[in-house]
């Protein structure tokens, strides 16, 4: 088996960005300069069994969303890159994840293909977007759409309940990263479509 992995690094005016990963395993450290979302990142690294190592710099004195959205967008093309022509990979995963009163779905379908379906309502307290510390729970959206779009993936996330947002967003990370090993897991030799490639 070849070595599936890939080293991005992305600089806009708004992140700069390192991430190395490897699809079968390794050491992770996350340090974006948001403490929530690194804690979402361990999450996928170590239910994914992914070697996941980012470092990022951004503009999180404007807020969080260039941040979370870019880190989204560089693991999605490091995903796409590890994959290469995707031979022998199980291709589809899926994942129930209970946190305590919350429960997350995710299926995913190393398609070649992006679609989201995001089915998630987080709770709002007042007036205000709904936070989980100082992090908007609307950047887990754009974070998965953003990996969805680089990696070309068809990605269904669903949360049929839950009460605490962390409780939400924490299921629905660690269901992700267990969805991904489950597919990116090769199983044979061919490549897992009857068109000859994805």
């Amino acid at each position: 088996m070849s070595n599936r992995t890939a080293n991005i690094k992305r600089k806009t005016n708004e992140t700069d960005i390192k991430l190395a990963l490897d699809l079968d395993g390794g050491s992770y450290t996350h340090d974006t300069g948001v403490g929530f979302f690194d804690h979402m990142l361990d999450h996928i690294a170590r239910h994914g069994q992914l070697g996941l190592n980012i470092k990022a710099v951004g503009d999180t004195h404007v807020d969080d969303h260039h941040t979370v959205e870019d880190v989204g967008i560089v693991l999605g093309q490091a995903i796409e890159e590890a994959l290469g022509d995707k031979r022998g990979i199980e291709r589809y995963g899926s994942a129930d994840v209970p946190m305590d009163e919350s429960l997350a779905r995710v299926a995913l379908d190393l398609s070649g293909r992006p679609a989201l379906v995001f089915n998630v309502c987080f709770k709002s307290f007042g007036s205000d977007p709904a936070k989980i510390g100082q992090f908007d729970v609307q950047l887990v959206k754009e974070f998965f759409n953003a990996v969805v779009n680089n990696a070309k993936m068809n990605l269904h996330i669903e949360v049929p309940w839950g009460e605490n947002n962390h409780h939400i967003a924490e299921a629905i990370f660690k269901a992700f990263g267990r969805a991904l090993r489950q597919a990116i897991r090769v199983t044979g030799d061919q490549i897992p479509s009857t068109k000859g490639s994805l």
